[in-house]
């Protein structure tokens, strides 16, 4: 019957009979009704972490607040109601290296996955590689479809190199797929207004951040390298 949570809360009862000796059928039906409900949560919850494949197993309540990065809780606390996943709005973390981008980002993913939702995490270089490798073995169609249906995309790393002709009107694709439909999240070293260089094509970049920028919130870090004051705290040389 594929309830394996009321089957294990059954064999918990039958195996402690004390504990459930006073309780009525109901209530203990009760009981396992709500285990198979937390089975099947917890199951999902394991398939979208893996279906996303986050670069680092970094969670909302770790985020260090301390290092001055221009970063307050309570800018983190307004995402984490479905809000602005609920209305397709975009999220964009800049900053130089080493700040935590790319620990928010993953961080913001995985909230997102114990709220249902489906997230996938690419460093920008990888989906691009991923797209042409799509092109050629005719599963472009598909992975597209893929990308489009998924809740939030993570880009990470996103600006490092000007795109190439294809990358481009790949990219166009995805946005213009995912506008007014579901989020994305990208990270840069590069702040919002370099963007267009790092397109290349001024019509294309034009269409690109119209969908991207507009409707989305900005995240603008500073300071040192985290990875830098850690080190100096542990003692390891740089």
């Amino acid at each position: 019957m594929k309830l394996p949570g009321m089957c294990l809360s059954l064999e918990e009862q039958l195996s402690q009979p004390n504990t459930y000796h006073d309780l009525s059928f109901l209530e203990r039906l009760n009981i396992m009704i709500d285990r198979e409900q937390l089975y099947r949560e917890n199951t999902r919850f394991k398939r979208l972490l893996k279906q996303a494949k986050f670069k680092i197993p970094a969670t909302i309540e770790e985020i260090d607040y301390q290092h001055p990065r221009g970063l307050t809780k309570d800018k983190i606390v307004s995402l984490l109601n479905k809000e602005w996943l609920s209305r397709h709005q975009n999220l964009l973390f800049t900053g130089p290296t080493g700040c935590g981008k790319t620990y928010l980002a993953c961080a913001i993913g995985h909230h997102a996955c114990k709220q249902g939702l489906s997230v996938r995490y690419y460093r920008a270089n990888r989906l691009f590689e991923a797209l042409t490798i799509a092109h050629g073995d005719g599963s472009y169609g598909r992975f597209i479809q893929a990308l489009a249906k998924t809740k939030l995309l993570i880009i990470d790393d996103w600006g490092l190199e000007q795109l190439s002709p294809s990358q481009r009107t790949d990219l166009l694709e995805i946005m213009e797929d995912r506008h007014n439909v579901s989020s994305t999240l990208v990270t840069s070293q590069v702040p919002t207004i370099h963007w267009h260089e790092c397109i290349g094509d001024p019509t294309l970049a034009d269409a690109i951040l119209d969908r991207l920028i507009h409707n989305a919130h900005k995240f603008s870090l500073k300071g040192e390298s985290m990875r830098k004051n850690k080190n100096n705290l542990t003692g390891i040389d740089q």
